[in-house]
Parts: C-alpha cells; structure tokens; sequence
C-alpha cells in the first residue's frame, strides 16, 4: 500500500459531503489541502464538508468571485478557501497572500491549485476529482511530506475502515 495515495469513487453528493467532512475533522493549523477538477466536478461541495468538520462557525460556501472566503471556529483558528480559477500564472499568488496566510497559521483550502502550483509549497494535500457518472465522482488524493502522509492515514482510517461493534 502507498502510504502517500489513495484513490476511492463517492457515489453522490452526499457521501462527497461526509468525505470531506472527515477529512476536515483532521485538518491542522498551516495545513494546506489543494482540489483540483474540472468545473462542476464536486471541490466546492467537498470544501462545505470540510469546512463542517473542521468547525467552521459559517457555512463554506464558494469563493469563485471573491478570490477568498474566511471562515473562524469557536476556539479563534482560521480556515481560508481560496479559488484560483482567475488566475493565469504563479506569480499571481502574491494577490491572494499565499505565504501570508500560511504564516498566520490559518488552514488553506485551494481551488484551482493547478494555476499557481509553482508557489505552492511542497508539503500539501492534493485532491483530484473526476466525473464517473452524474453524481458520482472519482477522488484521487496525493500526500507531499510527512504531515500529510499522517493526514491522508487518518483520512484513511476513519473513512474506510470499519470499527468493531
């Protein structure tokens, strides 16, 4: 077994939303978990769940026209979600404040990663998602660094295997 991948298919939008919400229970400060996919492939939808297991006190909604959404949790952390759609180089990262962010401590979530993949750092978790059929969507998760090889094995754990009665 790779320890830095796993690949699984959600069914519908619904066990898309549970997936990501796992994955949010997870998440630390500076974590940095990058979706990509065509439009309308499910990042949005896995970012909400993220954003509800994470802790989020606002729903996660998309931040296609803003660039950035900011979202807070009870005990002061940060969570940004970003969409990187508009942006066409790496050096565009500077407009977002990437390292800035990150420095801060806040958790990211990037859509579109691919357009300023460049400036990303190298230690992140990366998500691809594809259409299979309409709801249906195949979820191909990458880990760089020992963070997020520990990430992706808790994701791992808690959404696939099954707990004694």
């Amino acid at each position: 077994m790779d320890l830095r991948a796993l690949d699984f298919v959600s069914h519908n939008y619904e066990q898309t939303l549970r997936y990501g919400v796992k994955l949010g229970q997870l998440l630390q400060p500076r974590d940095l978990v990058c979706l990509s996919g065509q439009i309308g492939a499910g990042k949005t939808l896995l970012s909400i769940g993220i954003g509800r297991g994470w802790g989020s006190l606002e729903q996660v909604t998309s931040p296609s026209y803003v660039l950035a959404n900011e979202y807070s949790r009870a005990d002061g952390a940060h969570l940004h979600h970003l969409d990187c759609y508009r942006l066409s180089h790496p050096r565009d990262a500077d407009s977002i404040c990437l390292d800035e962010r990150l420095e801060s401590g806040a958790t990211l979530i990037v859509e579109w990663p691919e357009n300023i993949a460049s400036s990303l750092p190298g230690e992140s978790l990366w998500i691809s998602i594809g259409y299979v059929e309409e709801e249906k969507r195949n979820m191909a998760m990458r880990a760089s660094g020992d963070r997020f090889e520990q990430l992706l094995d808790g994701f791992r754990k808690i959404a696939f295997q099954h707990r004694p009665a």
